[in-house]
């Protein structure tokens, strides 16, 4: 069954939207959510093949426990003949591209809302996560996420967003590191969760060190375009046994210390106060709904 909520979505796996083999196999490898992108991962004259494979892969995906979600073209191109072909597969997600306003997902809300009255879906079934691989993107993403409510989260993007910004990719991302810091910010201050930027390079170590360094940010979502990289990226953004304990030594210790009468309480050298007390429960309840499993 599928995780319920976004935060609990911790990788997003983009495949190519005419490979039907690979497409498949995505169910096995791990991860949360999966994506077909019918745009830069496919060719425009392979796209009509890939829209009518959206029905069987889809089931599959729903069937395999996955959120089953289409990146879609824009819909200036070929994003309506994309929506045609994806509403009636019932995707759980429709990703947009190259997002810059809230225009684009009003227009793109209406446009999924029209299917969903066509094909007698729930009206707002279907969620929007917006692609902001622009620097425009980024630092507007917030006003971007008030543009439907079915935005819960925004994903953001790696190898368009270090063309736009004239920058050379490296595998240590320093090109990237102020829009990360920035989009996990905008994200949290609109109230949606941010997805991070994938990991565009083969090694397993590099992916794992990038996961390390989002999840140390604040990132519990991470986008990937290799399905080797799911299982250890899970891994990374699943609170470990070492984590729970740390975080259940703190929770107690501040409990005694307000329990005597003290306002905070030391423990490691580290002073803990109200918020670190607050994080701590988080990391032991999200470890608690990871295992246990808050589906739909």
């Amino acid at each position: 069954m599928k995780v319920a909520d976004p935060d609990l979505r911790r990788t997003w796996l983009f495949g190519p939207g005419a490979d039907a083999a690979a497409l498949v196999a995505m169910a096995g490898s791990g991860a949360d959510a999966l994506i077909v992108d019918l745009e830069d991962f496919t060719p425009p004259p392979r796209r009509d093949e890939a829209r009518r494979g959206l029905g069987p892969l889809m089931k599959h995906w729903r069937d395999a426990g996955r959120i089953a979600a289409v990146r879609i073209n824009a819909l200036e191109g070929d994003g309506p003949a994309d929506l045609e072909a994806a509403m009636p597969a019932r995707p759980d997600v429709i990703a947009y591209p190259m997002a810059v306003s809230a225009a684009q997902m009003r227009a793109l809300d209406a446009a999924i809302a029209e299917w969903e009255r066509r094909l007698g879906l729930a009206q707002g079934a279907t969620e929007i996560v917006p692609v902001c691989e622009t620097a425009l993107g980024v630092v507007d993403v917030r006003a971007i996420a008030g543009g439907s409510p079915r935005i819960r989260a925004a994903l953001l993007g790696a190898e368009d967003l270090a063309a736009d910004l004239c920058a050379e990719r490296t595998p240590d991302a320093v090109e990237l590191d102020h829009a990360r810091r920035r989009f996990l910010l905008e994200c949290r201050a609109a109230g949606v969760e941010p997805i991070d930027a994938p990991y565009t390079f083969s090694d397993n170590e590099g992916a794992v060190r990038e996961a390390r360094y989002a999840r140390r940010l604040g990132y519990r979502s991470k986008a990937l375009v290799r399905a080797e990289h799911a299982a250890p990226i899970n891994a990374v953004l699943t609170p470990s046994a070492d984590d729970v304990r740390r975080a259940a030594t703190i929770v107690d210790a501040f409990e005694a210390a307000r329990a005597r009468g003290e306002d905070r309480a030391l423990v490691d050298g580290l002073w803990v106060e109200v918020p670190t007390y607050r994080n701590a429960r988080r990391t032991i309840e999200r470890a608690r709904r990871l295992k246990t499993g808050d589906v739909r």
